[in-house]
Formats: C-alpha cells, structure tokens, sequence
C-alpha cells in the first residue's frame, strides 16, 4: 500500500484561527491513523503579507493541541526544507522544465495593457481569460517577468474529491496563470504542486474556498506529468450568525486565547473534530486514541458546521471533570498568592483539597479559578465573613432573631461530633434536623453564618472546607450578631 502523506500549510501572515487549526487536525488524524507521515509546511512565498514571528506562532498552536509533525520548518525532510522562501531553487528547475516543453513563457503585456484587456472583456460580457491574449511567440525569460502557464489542454476536466464526490468544470474555470513573480517567488498555485510531489504528498486536506481553482491545478499537473494526489474538502466553519464563513475579519480568535482562557487541549481537539465530522454514533467525548479508531474521512459532512461557543465550554467542563489534580494545583495556588488580602494566610493542605473539589465541580474553564477567586468566591475559605443582618434573615421568617435558636441548635450539633474535611460526613450531623424543622430555615443562616453570602458553596463543604473549631467560632458571631440586633 501506498504510504499516506498529509501536510498543513499555512501562511505566516498572522494567528492561527479555528478554521485553519480542524484543516492541521483532519489532515494530523488521517495520517496517524493509518501510520503515515505528516508534514507542516510553511507557504511564505507572498512577501509582503508575512507577518514576523508567524512561523514560530503557528508551531506553539499546533503543540499545544498536541499536533506534532513528521517534517516541518524545524525538521528537514528528506525532500529539504519545509520553508517555500528556502525551495526558490527547485521552483526554477521545475519552471525551466515548463519552458523547454513550450508550456511557460515570459507575461509581455504591462498591468495598464491587463487592464485594458479586462475592461474589453467587461464591456463584452465576457469573462477575461489571459489565454485569450497569449503570445504567439514566446520570448527568452530572464526571470524580470513573471512566468505563466500555457494552458496545455483547453478541456473540461473532472475529479473526485473524497467528500463532496465527483465534481467537473468547463473551459472557462481554464486559464494561463503566473507561476513565477517577478520578485523571483512562485505563486501559491505553482510552489504547492511542485511541493506536494517532491513531498510524497498523497492527501490533500483542503477549504472549500480551493474548490473553484482545481482545475487549473490539474492543468499543471497534467503540465508537469505527475500524479494527482486525492483530494478532501472540508466543509466552512459559520460564523454564529450562519450567514458565511468565519473568518479573522468576523472575529475569529487566535486559537492561543482558548489556551489563555482556561481550555484544555484535550477538550479542544475533540471540540475541533466534529466540527464538520460525524462519527455516526452518538458519542461526544473522546479520548485520543478513540478519536483515532474512528476518525474517517468519508465521515467528512458536505455542509458547513457552526461555530458554538457554549457547546465548546461544555466539552471543557467534561474533560476538566476527569482532569488530574496537577491541573488545578498550580492555578489555585497562583491564584491565592496574588490576592492582597491573603497574604498572611497560608493554603493548608485541607483547604487545597476542598477548594480542588469546588473549583473542579464549579468551573467550565481554567480561567474560571482565577476569576471567582478574584471575585471573593473562596474568601469563606480564608477569612471569617462581615455579617448583614438582611443576609441572615430567611426569607418565610419575620425577623432575624427567628433563626437564633436554629443556629444555636446547629452548634450544640457540631461541638459534639468529630472533625472531618468530608462534606457527607458535615451533612450527616446536621442533615436530619434540618429535615425536621425545614431546610431552607436552618441551611440559610448557616450558610450566611459561614460565607457572609447569599451564594456560596453548601454548608456542609464549607464546614469541611474551613473545620469544626473555624464554623463554630464564625456561628457564635453569628449568633452574637442577631442578638444585639
């Protein structure tokens, strides 16, 4: 069998975006899954979009979601570099084949000739097509001038393409295009054929947007004598809107936000595959390896899938449900050490515990830890709370003091049973009398009591959280509140 060959070849013209991302993710998928290789090549052949630190930006995104590639602009393959703007001397060789077969010449005409042609054919209705107005006789290049294709056959062509099937073309989607500029660079429709085959590229993982210009790639290789690779179209990422593609002018984000965010490479990458692919089954998560059992390309949908940012969040929160601790850890204890006003207490062992189960059960996102202990989420784990007195009133009660006796009652409980940093063990002691005289009138004050909030975790992991010796103290203030009220 053939050994299957894909490649991911961005630009270096700025961040990398979804869209981008699921084609280096389809395209990683396909080759791992049938042992083949995969090659991240860099296409930075149009000068003047370059973006500086592109190249190194675009590694860090695809590491980060676990894409690591055969062959890319740090490892050299067999074929060279894996940098077009390094290659400009095999796009000569192959340039000068075209030539000695009379299949390139040298463009004679000025850009305000071009225009002129163009604007003729607008008058007429027409398409303007370069071929129309091709030499009959071709001048020596000497490489001023960009180089063009002489269109071998003027023909309809078909092909087939592993997700949207058999497609074709008429002569008029034909035409001479450059091949090489005039600043000596190939173009994208020349550099990339000529890569894929020296490359071994045998599948190419592509956006619709490519669609329209196949058959003028097979034009050149029916030009060049070389075997079609196959082709897979992906179908567009949709703005949430659904009116057109998303794009980096429609808000699509630098995939390292989701990373700065608090998302999980692993959730990404999941979230990334059934954008556009359909396992047939009606799992959701998946682990790696199970992803790779079932990915497919003829699973590949036709139309477009929606970007869902809700739905994206959902993923994260079921693969931080399963996270190990070590992901946590280090953000919980970051996220303490910079707040002011806990500088002088120190994260015990029982509290890291608690606050691992909170944060894991509360959170969607890494970023979520940072955010709600900025926002006071956790003080109750620290620091004795400020009372209200409106707070401490439940709602059916008449007056504050109507909770007095509940808390006090709540006390002879806890001062008579055994530490433990165990919410169900906390719940045990206090749960039947709470059933017994109402819950909500014994579990608002105490919660009050305890967090000073009207939202907070439940009583019981709060107690487990903070101690017996710490919620008896912080009840007895409570208690000492209501009754000079």
């Amino acid at each position: 069998m053939e050994k299957i060959v894909t490649r991911f070849a961005p630009s270096p013209t700025g961040f990398m975006h979804i869209g981008g991302v699921r084609t280096a993710l389809f395209a990683y998928l396909w080759a791992r899954k049938n042992n083949g290789a995969f090659i991240l090549r860099i296409e930075d052949t149009d000068t003047e979009r370059a973006v500086e630190g592109s190249i190194e930006h675009i590694q860090e995104s695809l590491r980060w979601l676990n894409i690591e590639w055969d062959y890319g602009p740090d490892k050299p393959g067999p074929f060279g570099s894996c940098i077009q703007s390094e290659r400009l001397p095999i796009y000569l060789e192959f340039a000068q084949k075209l030539i000695a077969k009379g299949l390139a010449y040298p463009d004679p005409y000025t850009e305000e000739e071009i225009t002129a042609f163009r604007e003729e054919a607008q008058a007429l209705h027409q398409p303007f097509l370069y071929r129309n107005h091709r030499p009959e006789v071709f001048d020596i290049w000497d490489g001023t001038r960009p180089l063009r294709l002489k269109t071998p056959h003027i023909q309809r062509y078909a092909w087939h393409d592993l997700v949207r099937g058999d497609l074709e073309a008429g002569e008029e989607a034909l035409d001479d295009f450059v091949l090489i500029k005039s600043d000596g660079y190939p173009t994208y429709n020349f550099a990339h054929i000529v890569d894929d085959h020296l490359m071994g590229v045998t599948h190419i993982l592509r956006a619709d947007e490519f669609i329209s210009s196949t058959p003028r790639f097979l034009s050149l290789y029916d030009a060049l004598e070389i075997p079609r690779p196959q082709f897979a179209t992906l179908p567009p990422i949709l703005r949430e809107d659904k009116t057109k593609k998303l794009g980096k002018r429609d808000g699509a984000k630098d995939v390292l936000e989701y990373k700065e965010e608090g998302y999980l490479p692993e959730a990404m990458v999941n979230y990334l595959a059934l954008l556009g692919w359909n396992p047939g089954t009606p799992q959701e998560v998946f682990s790696f390896a199970e992803l790779l059992e079932a990915f497919d390309l003829t699973k590949i949908q036709k139309s477009g899938a929606l970007l869902n940012p809700e739905k994206m969040q959902w993923f994260n929160r079921e693969f931080l449900k399963k996270a190990p601790d070590a992901t946590f850890v280090p953000i919980i204890r970051h996220a303490i050490a910079t707040q002011q006003r806990f500088n002088t207490i120190e994260l015990s062992p029982r509290i890291e515990k608690n606050l691992l189960v909170l944060v894991r059960d509360r959170s969607s996102l890494l970023s979520d830890i940072t955010r709600d202990t900025e926002e006071g989420e956790y003080d109750f784990a620290f620091i004795a709370p400020a009372l209200s007195l409106d707070t401490l009133k439940w709602k059916k009660d008449e007056s504050v003091k109507d909770a007095l006796p509940r808390l006090v009652r709540v006390l002879e409980l806890l001062e008579n049973a055994v530490d433990s940093d165990n919410p169900d063990d906390i719940k045990a002691i206090i749960w039947d009398y709470a059933e017994e005289v109402g819950r909500g009138e014994v579990l608002w004050p105490l919660r009050v009591a305890l967090t000073g909030k009207e939202k907070s975790p439940d009583p019981f992991t709060v107690i487990a959280t903070i101690g017996i010796p710490e919620a008896l103290i912080r009840i007895k203030n409570a208690c000492a509140t209501i009754e000079v009220s």
